[in-house]
C-alpha cells in the first residue's frame, strides 16, 4: 500500500554523522524539534532515508506518517507499506507535480532519490499561481536549511497526459516543464519499515486467540474427565488390593500409610492439569491478558515447567515492553506470586527484545 502525499509529514535534514547506526537516532530528534511526534501505540509509522551520503555527514529524509483513521486501511493488510513520492521513477535532480485526491502534490528528488514532498491546496486543471507559490515557498525553506533545490528538470504528471497543460509552471521554476502521464508505480529500494497498527486485524487475531483458548479449556476439560475416571479405576483397584492383601497373611501387606502415599504420589501426577495455577494453558491465559492491547508485543517463545515461566519477545516500541513487565506482577492478572526477573529490553533494527523470567519461592527451577 502506498500512503499519499497529505498522509505524511517529509522532514529532510543534514545529518552530521555518516554512521548509519545513528541516522535513526538522529531522524527522531529532528521530528522532536520541530514537533512531529507519531502515535506509539499505532504501530510503526516513522522511518528514514538515505537521499545523499559522504564521509562527512549524510543528507536524511525523516518520514513520519500521520495516524491513520477509519477507513484509510484496507479491510486486508497489505504485505508492504510505502510513499506514492518513492514509487515513482525519477531520475538526477528534479521537481514531479502530479494530483492526488483531486489536489495537486509536489517532490523534490536529488539524484532520483525523494528529498521532500508536500500536498497543496490547488484543485484546478492545471497547475495554477497559487500551486506555483507553494513549491516557492517549499524551496526557500529548504534554503534555509542548506538544501537549495536546482532541478534540472520540472515534470508535470498531468491527469490528461501528454495532452495536458503544465500551466504556471511551464516557466515557473526556471526549467521547461515536461508534460505526460504520471509513470506506473514499482517497488522503491530499499524497502520501508513502515507498518502500522490494523485495529480491525488485531481484532480478528484477539477473536481467533479466544477461540483458541475455548478449544484448549474444552481439550483440557474432556482430559480432566478422562483423568477423573481413570482415577477412580485406579482408586478402586487399590481397594481390592487392599481387602486381598489384608487376607493373604503369606504375602507381605504394604501399610495403610503406604497405600496411602502411593494414592497421592499417582494423584500428584495429575496435578499440572487438576490444578490451575499450575496449568500451562491457564497460565498462558493469564499472560496473554497481561499483554497491553493493541501494542505490537507478542511472544516469540514461552516456555512453563513446575515453578518457572520463560518469555521471549518482541515489541516496536519500548513502552508496551514496561507495562508488560508491569502487568505480570499485578495480582489481577494471576501471575503475582510469581517472582518476575525481567531484563531490560534491547534495541535492535527490527524493534526491541524482551526476556523476562518468573519463578515461584517455593519451588525449584528445573
Amino acid at each position: 500500500m502506498l500512503f499519499p502525499v497529505r498522509g505524511l509529514h517529509a522532514l529532510p535534514f543534514k545529518a552530521p554523522s555518516a554512521d548509519e547506526s545513528l541516522f535513526d537516532d538522529l531522524s527522531a530528534m529532528q521530528a522532536e524539534r520541530l514537533g512531529v511526534r507519531a502515535d506509539p501505540m499505532a504501530g510503526q509509522l516513522t522511518d528514514t532515508f538515505v537521499v545523499t551520503q559522504t564521509e562527512e555527514g549524510a543528507i536524511l529524509l525523516c518520514v513520519v506518517l500521520k495516524s491513520p483513521g477509519d477507513g484509510d486501511l484496507p479491510p486486508r493488510g497489505p504485505k508492504e507499506f510505502d510513499l506514492s513520492a518513492r514509487a515513482f521513477p525519477v531520475s538526477g535532480d528534479a521537481v514531479a507535480v502530479w494530483k492526488e485526491f483531486e489536489r495537486w502534490v509536489f517532490a523534490f528528488y536529488r539524484q532520483g532519490r525523494l528529498l521532500y514532498s508536500q500536498a497543496t491546496s490547488s484543485g484546478t486543471d492545471a497547475p495554477d499561481v497559487a500551486c506555483l507559490r507553494e513549491i516557492h515557498l517549499a524551496m526557500a525553506q529548504l534554503s534555509l536549511q542548506g538544501l537549495p533545490i536546482q532541478p534540472d528538470k520540472v515534470l508535470v504528471w498531468s491527469p490528461d497526459g501528454s495532452g495536458g497543460d503544465a500551466g504556471s509552471l511551464a516557466e515557473g521554476l526556471g526549467v521547461p516543464a515536461q508534460v505526460s502521464a504520471r509513470p506506473d508505480p514499482v517497488l522503491p529500494e530499499p524497502r520501508s519499515k513502515l507498518l502500522p497498527a490494523d485495529v480491525r486485524a488485531a481484532r480478528r487475531v484477539q477473536r481467533s486467540r479466544q477461540q483458541r483458548l475455548a478449544i484448549a479449556g474444552a481439550c483440557l476439560l474432556v482430559y480432566l474427565g478422562v483423568a477423573g475416571w481413570k482415577g477412580y479405576g485406579l482408586w478402586s483397584k487399590h481397594r481390592q488390593i487392599q481387602d486381598f492383601e489384608s487376607q493373604a497373611e503369606e504375602i507381605a501387606p504394604k501399610s495403610e500409610r503406604d497405600a496411602y502415599e502411593e494414592h497421592k504420589q499417582l494423584w500428584s501426577e495429575l496435578e499440572l492439569v487438576v490444578d490451575l495455577g499450575k496449568s500451562p494453558v491457564e497460565l498462558m491465559s493469564r499472560i496473554a491478558r497481561a499483554i497491553p492491547p493493541n501494542s505490537g508485543l507478542r511472544l516469540k517463545t514461552a516456555e512453563i515447567s513446575p515453578g518457572q515461566i520463560k518469555l521471549d519477545g518482541e515489541a516496536t516500541q519500548a513502552a508496551p515492553v514496561s507495562q508488560f513487565s508491569v502487568n505480570l506482577t499485578r495480582e489481577s492478572y494471576g501471575l503475582s506470586d510469581y517472582q518476575w526477573d525481567n531484563a531490560p529490553p534491547t534495541n535492535s533494527s527490527k524493534g526491541w527484545t524482551f526476556q523476562a523470567t518468573g519463578s515461584q519461592p517455593d519451588s525449584e527451577a528445573p
